[in-house]
Formats: C-alpha cells, sequence, structure tokens
C-alpha cells in the first residue's frame, strides 16, 4: 500500500502544481495544506474569503457570463460561490487544477467544473473512478463510482477505456474486468446483455487492451480458483485491476465496502475526462486521503495539454 502511495508523492514532487480548495476554512483542508506544502507535494491556494471581495472576481464573472451565455447579474450572483470561482482559477490557469469537496453533495461541487471547463472532446462523457489500494494486493481501479448514475453500454465502454487510459499513466498494465450478476452468460438478464454489449465494443474499439468479451462476477474476476469454474480460460479471470461497474449505485456500494471492511486506502474520486483536472473528495475523507488526492491531481495536471484562455 505505502509504495503505490510514496511512488505518486514522488512523481508529484517532480514538478508541484498550484491547487485550488474551494472550502479553504475547512479544518481538514487547512491541516492537509499544511503537510502539501511541506512534504512538497503542491502548492495549495485556499480561498479563504467571499470571492466577492477577491480580485479576479469582476474579470472571471465577465467570462463565465460569456462562456454560459447569462446575463452579467446572474453570472455575478453565481461567482460568489467558492466553488464557480475555483473553477474560473482553474480555468484560466490562475490554478493547475481544483479539489472540491468535502462538506457539499457531490453533485453541488462538480457541477461548476462541467459548466466551465467540460470534457476533453465534444462529446466525451466524464467518468469518476478511485484507486483501490489493498494490503498485500496490487492496485486496483473502480469506476464508475461518482458521475454517471445508469451508463448505456457505449458509455459503460467509454468508462472502460478512459480508466484503462489512466491505469496506464500511472505505470499500470490494465487487465479489465466488466462487472455483472453473472459471468459468460450464465444469466439471462437485460442488464447483463448491457455489460456484455459494452465488453464486446471496448474489444472491438480497442484490441490492444486486455479485456474478455464477457461480462463477469466480482469472485471471477478477482480469484482465479473462481475464474477456473465460472470461466475457464480466461486471460483476464482471476487477474483483472481494472474494475467497470454497471451503474453509479454499484460501484458507490462497492467502493465504501472495501474501504470500510478490507481496509482498503480509496484516493479519489478522480475525475477522469475533463480538460483540466478537477477532483472531488467524499464528505468522510481523512487529512490523508486529502494528501493523496492531492498529488494525484498534481500528476494529472503535469501531464496534461491545455491551452489557457487569453486573460
Amino acid at each position: 500500500m505505502q509504495n503505490f502511495i510514496q511512488t505518486i508523492k514522488d512523481l508529484a514532487r517532480k514538478n508541484p502544481q498550484r491547487i485550488v480548495f474551494p472550502e479553504g476554512t475547512e479544518p481538514r483542508i487547512v491541516e492537509a495544506a499544511k503537510i502539501i506544502e511541506k512534504e512538497g507535494i503542491a502548492k495549495p491556494i485556499l480561498i479563504t474569503d467571499p470571492p466577492v471581495s477577491l480580485p479576479d472576481f469582476d474579470r472571471y464573472a465577465e467570462e463565465f457570463a460569456s462562456i454560459r451565455e447569462i446575463s452579467p447579474e446572474e453570472a455575478h450572483k453565481t461567482m460568489k460561490n467558492p466553488y464557480y470561482y475555483a473553477t474560473m482559477m482553474t480555468y484560466f490557469c490562475d490554478a493547475d487544477g481544483m479539489i472540491a469537496g468535502p462538506t457539499l453533495p457531490g453533485r453541488d461541487r462538480i457541477l461548476p467544473a462541467f459548466k466551465i471547463i467540460k470534457t476533453k472532446e465534444k462529446f466525451h462523457r466524464a467518468s469518476g473512478f478511485f484507486f483501490m489500494v489493498l494490503p498485500d494486493r496490487e492496485i486496483l481501479l473502480f469506476a464508475d463510482c461518482a458521475v454517471n448514475i445508469e451508463p448505456t453500454a457505449e458509455e459503460l465502454a467509454e468508462i472502460a477505456i478512459d480508466t484503462a487510459e489512466t491505469a496506464r499513466r500511472f505505470n499500470l498494465e490494465p487487465r479489465i474486468a466488466m462487472l455483472s450478476f453473472s459471468t459468460a452468460g450464465s444469466t439471462d438478464h437485460p442488464l447483463v446483455e448491457k455489460v456484455k454489449k459494452a465488453a464486446h465494443l471496448v474489444k472491438l474499439k480497442r484490441p490492444d487492451l486486455k479485456i474478455e468479451d464477457m461480462e463477469m462476477q466480482a469472485d471471477a474476476a478477482l480469484e482465479e480458483k473462481v475464474a477456473d469454474i465460472k470461466a475457464p480460460g480466461s486471460i483476464i479471470g482471476g487477474h483483472a485491476n481494472v474494475l467497470i461497474f454497471p451503474d453509479l449505485e454499484a460501484g458507490n456500494i462497492g467502493y465504501k465496502l472495501v474501504e470500510q471492511l478490507a481496509g482498503a486506502k480509496a484516493i479519489g474520486p478522480i475525475i477522469q475526462g475533463l480538460k483540466k483536472p478537477v477532483n472531488e473528495l467524499s464528505r468522510g475523507c481523512s487529512v490523508e486521503d486529502i494528501v493523496n488526492l492531492a498529488a494525484i491531481t498534481t500528476i494529472e495536471s503535469q501531464e496534461m495539454d491545455y491551452v489557457c484562455p487569453v486573460k
């Protein structure tokens, strides 16, 4: 567990990035910021004053009105929200990334990023994943645990491909399992068919990725002896490290169960697909979680090719 966390911190230290925290007075954020700065992981920016009193308020509000095609009055009202202000900082490259949370519900803290920074491609769908760091086991990636409530087969395939690409960025070779309550057609149900179709689409679109053209139950994906029975001959069975859940309900419940019952460290949710890194904190996060997510956000920012708007 510590090896992976140490590795991401070492990578972050190579080029610390400016990470803005909208909730700059929250006690966990304040404590984490001190550690982040001391360890050289990132350069934290804490928003502690009302945005309307900050020097770039009018400029951000004006640009936001243009982006959203709304009135100046509405833009000024919206920009008083520190989440929108911090997102505009990131948009204008006055910050290199943003970490939202941990006191608001997920939708409220991440919505500004979807409105302002937007996704990398016109029709690309953002998604959220966790690094699950378990004792005596390789790193697992769980997706989507944060954004898409009921993804279609096509959207599930996209989430799988994005998560596999993310794994490679962190020097992990992805082995993808599309999770279901069925393995290799053991159950006939529309929900199973959706996952099966998603697996087929991934294999069709990205033949370079390691994935079976089937749905898998979690035990078959993670335990080789079970895979030998349920999916004999599978190259993924028992060895999956990228687990794609069929919907947000399953993903969110799944990561929390593993975190609480298996002693896993859940780093995230990490939002993939946006033009700049904007990640969020669970309301139950610890100071250590914030520090780890700052390292991840810094690494994401180091690798992004983002053209800053003219100020």
